[in-house]
């Protein structure tokens, strides 16, 4: 992998989120506070303004019945606090008429009061610039009228002041960010220690080594991921548990029937008598077909335990199943001797497993009560209570107790068990039954002897 495609570690995406997540905060705040910053050298500069145009308003006076303004000091001590600013004064009698002024002629097109300050943004010499408009009523013998105090400045005091606000706000902020970030950094290492700790213990591990991981100490995130993990290193740890066995079970199976076969053939050969090569050929016959079932035992079980985790749960009918044997005939080839009865009721019996499964559990305890057991022979479906039984019954006693605690296992046989039984019908049955939360049941009545496949019923339906 190009170091161009390589992936970012998790520490560098959430660093670089907190990265941003700050950035925009910061932007955030410092929009902000510019706005604030605006607001606030507005509100001062305005009260420089208004008190620059109060004093040469108060200045004004009525002398041979026209006012004289005596511009104060004041008034340009409070301008002179934006020097960089240009300014602008104007004081105008009734109708407009010019008494005095600085900066230009500009023409504003201000609202009428009594005698509040009213305030108009516009251009002065080509900038722009904020004007308060003071009114001043006279009301004397010999002059009568409005008198209008006109003061404004540029706005170059104002924006320098918004933006250093920004800027002493903005300081603290940055240096208070970076520390976060640096701390944000150092946190999000700590959080991430536990997922190394586990791509060590995986990189560490032993190939057959499929123990689950310790989760102890473990934060709550990281120990959902361990414990899903740890319940796939069981399944597979089963899977390779089953498939080792299935391995072993056909290296040892197999070796001796076919070293039979092998020996049988060549004594057959060798076999000079009629007769002795005839009985030769009958027990090659019964050993070839004892292979055969053997084979199809192991390759039964293989795909049960194959199935048992990889197949996905479907619902169907268990009475589908038993039906399915039934009409497939298979047990007219195993014991044509023996009849074999089909028990089913009217309503439906839903599980949710592997049907396959199910199915060739199913074959394998109606193989075992055709070898076995005496006729009649049944095969039927019960639904009882939350539980769903496949069951067959046979009309013999039964293995003994002792035996009937061992059957179930690999290669467990009963004393009946002929040549070509290897113990591993039972087996099937049991590993379907324990893969989809079911169990084995074995009883004796007056009937005979009754063996059941168990599983969870889909839905709860009536007792019989």
């Amino acid at each position: 992998m190009s170091r161009n495609n390589r992936p970012h570690s998790l520490v560098t995406r959430l660093t670089a989120a907190v990265f941003f997540i700050l950035m925009a905060g910061g932007l955030l705040v410092a929009g902000a506070t510019f706005y604030n910053g605006q607001q606030a050298a507005r509100t001062a500069f305005d009260r420089v303004l208004v008190g620059a145009a109060s004093d040469i308003a108060e200045s004004i006076r009525i002398q041979d019945g026209w006012p004289i303004v005596d511009l104060p000091v004041s008034a340009f001590e409070l301008l002179a606090q934006a020097p960089d600013d240009r300014i602008y004064y104007s004081v105008r009698g009734p109708g407009g008429t010019a008494i005095t002024g600085l900066g230009g002629d500009v023409l504003l097109d201000a609202p009428r009061t009594n005698t509040q300050p009213v305030f108009i943004n516009d251009a002065l010499q080509g900038e722009e610039a904020r004007f308060v408009v003071l009114p001043r009523i006279f009301a004397e013998r010999d002059f009568s009228g409005e008198i209008t105090v006109i003061v404004g400045q540029t706005l170059r005091a104002r924006r320098d002041m918004a933006l250093n606000l920004m800027i002493d706000a903005l300081w603290p902020m940055a240096l208070a960010g970076a520390a976060l970030l640096v701390f944000a950094w150092f946190a999000i290492r700590s959080a991430m220690r536990p997922l190394e700790a586990v791509s060590d213990d995986l990189t560490h591990r032993d190939p057959y080594d499929l123990t689950p991981m310790s989760t102890e100490g473990m934060p709550r995130e990281p120990k959902v991921m361990l414990d899903a993990m740890n319940r796939f290193i069981g399944r597979l740890d089963n899977q390779f548990e089953a498939m080792r066995n299935v391995i072993s079970d056909t290296a040892h199976q197999l070796r001796t029937p076919v070293a039979a076969i092998r020996v049988l053939a060549e004594t057959t050969l060798e076999e000079q008598d009629q007769t002795a090569r005839d009985r030769a050929m009958e027990r090659l016959l019964l050993r070839t077909r004892s292979l055969g079932t053997l084979l199809d035992q192991l390759l039964s079980r293989a795909l049960v335990i194959h199935r048992t985790e990889a197949a996905p749960r479907v619902e169907f009918d268990l009475r589908e199943v038993a039906l399915d044997i039934i009409e497939r005939r298979d047990h007219d080839l195993l014991a044509p001797d023996k009849e074999v009865s089909l028990i089913i009721g009217e309503d439906p019996v839903p599980v949710s497993t592997d049907e396959f499964s199910v199915g060739e559990a199913a074959k394998n305890l109606l193989s075992n009560a055709l070898k076995y057991g005496k006729a009649p022979v049944l095969i039927g479906v019960d639904h009882i209570g939350n539980e769903a039984l496949i069951w067959v019954q046979d009309a013999g006693a039964g293995p003994d107790d002792a035996i009937i605690d061992r059957l179930g296992q690999r290669f467990a046989r009963s004393v009946n068990s002929r040549e070509e039984s290897i113990g591993l019908g039972l087996s099937i049955v049991t590993s379907v039954a324990s893969a989809f939360d079911g169990r084995v049941e074995m009883r004796k009545n007056e009937q005979g002897f009754r063996i059941s496949l168990v599983l969870p019923a889909r839905t709860k339906g009536p007792s019989v």
